[in-house]
């Protein structure tokens, strides 16, 4: 495990800290990145509308938030904020599992981390594919 991360879980969900961590520590490797400080917190849906609504003025609930403290898309040291109930509903909309929506979200989490963005379609298709190829790739390994 990658001792600079640390993942919570505040929601009645179980999350499998221990593959969370294989994924973080895949990632690193895949995208050539180092971490500093990552938080991994998967939250009810009424946590995550709070902050949603303090930090960005979204008064409504969100898959996910992210937040880089520094800027630094090579170092990372930020947190990424995840709503349990938000993924299990994406899960059964995709008709993916509800681990694989989890991954999919923290993969997410750490591209918006180092540097990708997803308000512009062109963006959003350019972070999609590159979310599918990890989640594939990372698939075939567990």
């Amino acid at each position: 495990m990658i001792k600079n991360v640390h993942i919570y879980s505040i929601c009645d969900y179980k999350i499998d800290k221990i593959q969370i961590h294989k994924l973080v520590s895949f990632l690193k490797n895949e995208l050539n990145i180092s971490i500093n400080s990552l938080e991994i917190n998967f939250l009810s849906a009424k946590e995550i509308h709070k902050l949603n609504n303090k930090h960005l003025k979204h008064n409504y609930s969100t898959d996910i938030l992210t937040f880089n403290y520094t800027g630094n898309i090579k170092e990372l040291d930020g947190e990424i904020f995840i709503s349990v109930k938000d993924a299990f509903e994406n899960s059964k909309k995709f008709k993916v599992s509800f681990t694989n929506e989890l991954y999919r979200l923290v993969i997410h989490g750490i591209l918006h981390l180092t540097g990708y963005d997803d308000k512009k379609s062109k963006d959003k298709i350019i972070m999609k594919e590159k979310e599918n190829l990890l989640l594939n790739n990372f698939s075939k390994l567990f």
